[in-house]
């Protein structure tokens, strides 16, 4: 087995130990594929990962799904006809399994009809909490998808013109990422004035408007770390109260950036950079949290929010993103993503955060 899953593994059964948890069943495609390298996605299909502290590994799923026997990992195989819980049920050992927050509740149900003597737990957090930090190959992945996510949000600015449109310029930003090999699509976010308010506003026919702010929020896994940055550019023009708001973003973005060291808890970024928005009056239209984890995942652990009680390690990697949302006018987000290290942190986002009036 490849020695990178092992190490994991390793970390992973350290947490079971810690957590009291003798066996637990991996279902997340992200995280069955971080301990083994095994990328599936099952759609309805049962497929799942059984890791016991004694080092026991067993791969389940269809035989669709192309799977290989690998040395030290035992292989399960069923078809359609078959009960997909027919090995399953037979393995896992007596007393309490940890189950994976994302396996559905029809496997779970049917497990426990056919095995009484199962106690079943959450079973998340030593895979989550192996996943918080990144090894060496993980980041050294997160930094090319970031280098190509700059190189992507520069040429979508770029295209911004009299006449551009919305979802236009989204699929713009989903070509460009294919041509540098990123995988599967989510949609991207591009939002022209008004409609920026809304951070989770979904293109559409809107046409661009002299003064209008644009805020590009890209994101795709390349081809499975995850890139996520934000950038809000002004097509044309911008009033003092646009330039006003994009200043006090920047601000504290910078902000939440320079006090991020190990050690500290992350609601502590969050605060650092909320404290600066609030100064400057528009407390009320920052709505959402500082950031998320990201990886194998866009949105995974840790959280990174007023409420989060993590302590930042070496290895975490999370986005600071910032915003100011005034209804009806426009919305300001600048993102990106950060590594922690040893002694402060890494943005892993070049593209310029200076203000830009483009067009």
């Amino acid at each position: 087995m490849n020695a990178c899953y092992e190490a994991r593994i390793q970390r992973v059964i350290q947490n079971m130990e810690r957590e009291g948890l003798s066996q637990i069943l991996v279902t997340s495609t992200a995280s069955v594929y971080y301990l083994t390298g095994v990328w599936v996605e099952p759609m309805e299909r049962l497929f799942a990962f059984y890791l016991d502290t004694d080092g026991r590994q067993i791969l389940f799923g269809n035989d669709l799904f192309g799977l290989q026997p690998v040395p030290g990992r035992e292989l399960y195989v069923h078809n359609d006809s078959d009960d997909p819980l027919r090995d399953l049920a037979r393995l896992v050992k007596p007393g309490t399994l940890g189950i994976d927050k994302a396996w559905p509740s029809r496997f779970l149900i049917s497990l426990l009809q056919k095995r009484s003597d199962l106690t079943p737990v959450l079973g998340s957090a030593p895979v989550d909490e192996a996943r918080m930090r990144k090894d060496a190959e993980e980041i050294e992945a997160l930094r090319h998808a970031s280098r190509v996510n700059d190189s992507v949000v520069a040429a979508a600015i770029h295209a911004v013109r009299e006449g551009a449109v919305e979802s236009q310029l989204a699929a713009l930003v989903e070509e460009k990422f294919r041509e540098a090999g990123a995988g599967r699509g989510h949609g991207q976010l591009v939002c022209f004035g008004p409609n920026g308010a809304d951070p989770h506003h979904e293109p559409n026919s809107t046409v661009i408007r002299d003064g209008d702010s644009v805020v590009f929020d890209i994101f795709i896994p390349i081809p499975y770390y995850w890139c996520d940055m934000t950038r809000t550019v002004f097509f044309r023009s911008a009033t003092d109260e646009a330039k006003r708001v994009y200043e006090t973003v920047r601000e504290a973005n910078l902000a939440a950036e320079a006090v991020i060291r190990p050690g500290v808890p992350l609601c502590e970024f969050d605060r650092a950079a909320r404290e600066v928005i609030e100064k400057a009056g528009y407390g009320p239209y920052f709505t959402h949290r500082l950031g998320h984890g990201i990886g194998l995942e866009c949105h995974e652990p840790p959280d990174n929010s007023a409420s989060s009680t993590v302590i930042a390690e070496p290895g975490m990697v999370f986005s600071v993103e910032p915003g100011i949302y005034l209804p009806g006018k426009l919305g300001v987000r600048i993102e990106d993503l950060v590594l922690v290290t040893e002694t402060g942190c890494e943005v892993l986002n070049a593209y310029t955060k200076e203000l830009q009036i483009v067009g």
